[in-house]
C-alpha cells in the first residue's frame, strides 16, 4: 500500500525529518510518499499560518489520491484542514494529533502533551476535547520554543523537552506523553527511554493507523458530510435560467 504523508508547511528538511519517521513505523510492503506543501507557511504556529497551509494540502491530497494513495497522513499537530481533507479524499486521513491522542487513550490512563509555543496550548486543548479525550488528558504544556528550532537548536529543544517532560509525570500524574509537534518525531524513542513511559509521536501512530485502516478495505464515506465537494459550475447557468 501506498501511504501518502504530506508536511502541510514548506520546510522542506522538517518534511526529511517526517519522513524518516514514518518510513521507520511502515510496514514491509507499505510505500512512504512524503511531500512538502508548496506556497504555505514555513511553520505552522496559529490559525492563520493553518488557514494559509490548507489549499497546498488540499491539492496535493487531491493528487495523491488520484495517484492510487490508500490513505492520507497530514503532519501537523493542529490538523489543519483534517474535515476538508477528507472530502477531497477517497482514502483515510489521519491527523497526526487525533492518531496520537487515539493512541494515548488506549495505552495510558492519563496523559499530557508537550508542544511548542504557548499559543497552541489552547488549539491543542480544543482538539483533545473534540476527540473526547479531555478527561485523560491532565495537561497541554508547552517548552516556549518556535518549530524551526527544534530543528536549528536541537540541543535545547532536546533539553527543554526532557525537563518539560519530567515535570509532567512528576505534577500532572500522567503514564504517557504525547509530543505536540512532527517536529518532535525523532527524539520520541529516546524521550521514551529518559522517562521511562510512553511517548507518542503523532507521525508514527498516523502511519501505523493509515495502514490499519487501508489494510482493513475501509473508505471514507461519501454519503454525508465528507462526500466530495459539489461541482458548482452549472449552478449559475440554472440561477439565470430560473430568471
Amino acid at each position: 500500500m501506498r501511504i501518502h504523508v504530506i508536511n502541510p508547511n514548506s520546510t522542506a528538511s522538517m518534511t526529511d525529518q517526517i519522513a524518516r519517521a514514518a518510513e521507520a513505523a511502515r510496514s514491509a510492503g507499505s510505500v512512504i510518499d512524503a511531500e512538502t506543501a508548496t506556497g504555505s507557511p514555513a511553520s505552522i504556529e496559529g490559525y492563520s499560518d493553518e488557514a494559509m497551509a490548507v489549499p497546498a494540502m488540499l491539492a496535493a491530497i487531491r493528487a495523491a489520491d488520484m495517484r492510487g494513495a490508500s490513505a492520507h497522513v497530514i503532519a501537523c499537530f493542529d490538523d489543519p484542514g483534517l474535515a476538508a481533507a477528507r472530502e477531497v479524499a477517497s482514502g483515510p486521513v489521519i491527523g497526526i494529533c487525533q492518531a496520537a491522542v487515539q493512541v494515548a487513550v488506549t495505552v495510558a490512563t492519563r496523559f499530557s502533551v508537550i508542544t511548542t509555543l504557548p499559543r497552541s496550548v489552547p488549539v491543542i486543548e480544543d482538539l483533545v476535547a473534540h476527540y473526547g479525550a479531555a478527561a485523560r488528558c491532565r495537561r497541554v504544556r508547552a517548552v516556549d520554543l518556535p518549530v524551526l528550532a527544534l530543528e536549528a537548536d536541537p540541543d535545547t529543544a532536546r533539553a527543554k523537552l526532557l525537563a518539560e517532560a519530567r515535570v509532567a509525570i512528576r505534577e500532572d500524574g500522567v503514564d504517557a506523553i504525547v509530543l505536540g509537534c512532527a517536529g518532535m518525531a525523532d527524539l520520541c524513542a529516546w524521550l521514551s527511554r529518559e522517562t521511562g513511559v510512553p511517548v507518542i509521536d503523532g507521525v508514527t501512530a498516523a502511519v501505523k493507523l493509515a495502514e490499519a485502516l487501508a489494510s482493513g478495505g475501509f473508505r471514507t464515506s461519501k454519503t454525508g458530510a465528507y462526500a466530495y465537494p459539489r461541482d458548482k459550475s452549472g449552478d449559475l447557468v440554472v440561477s439565470r435560467s430560473a430568471c
